[in-house]
């Protein structure tokens, strides 16, 4: 079940840079930090910045749908002709995610938060 958007990720090439602008824009510093991530939370939705986002050629950001299991998610998605990205990923806590590409190239990411 899809419980609406949770996160939105924005590829980024200048991680430092794109902190720094985040952090104004939303008037609030990062909760999250390192190298391959920077997140920020506003009310219950979490913006992300990734700097190896581009890798996945995303051109744009990549909102992430928060459903209630992301592998029953990520098959119905794969069965109906997405095509995978990202297989599932595991951050610890319950935290996992996962992306497919869409039949007119649209990214689709899979968020599971417990």
């Amino acid at each position: 079940m899809i419980k609406g958007i949770r996160l939105i990720v924005y590829p980024v090439t200048d991680l430092k840079a794109a902190k720094t602008q985040y952090s104004a824009l939303l008037g609030v510093e990062p909760y999250a930090e390192n190298d391959y991530y920077v997140g920020f939370k506003t009310g219950d939705l979490e913006i992300g910045l990734d700097p190896n986002g581009h890798q996945l050629r995303a051109t744009g950001p990549i909102c992430f749908w928060h459903v209630d299991d992301v592998k029953t998610a990520l098959q119905s998605s794969l069965a109906s002709g997405a095509q995978l990205l990202q297989d599932i990923k595991d951050f610890g806590n319950g935290k996992m995610w996962a992306t497919v590409k869409e039949a007119d190239g649209n990214i689709i990411g899979l968020i599971q938060v417990p």
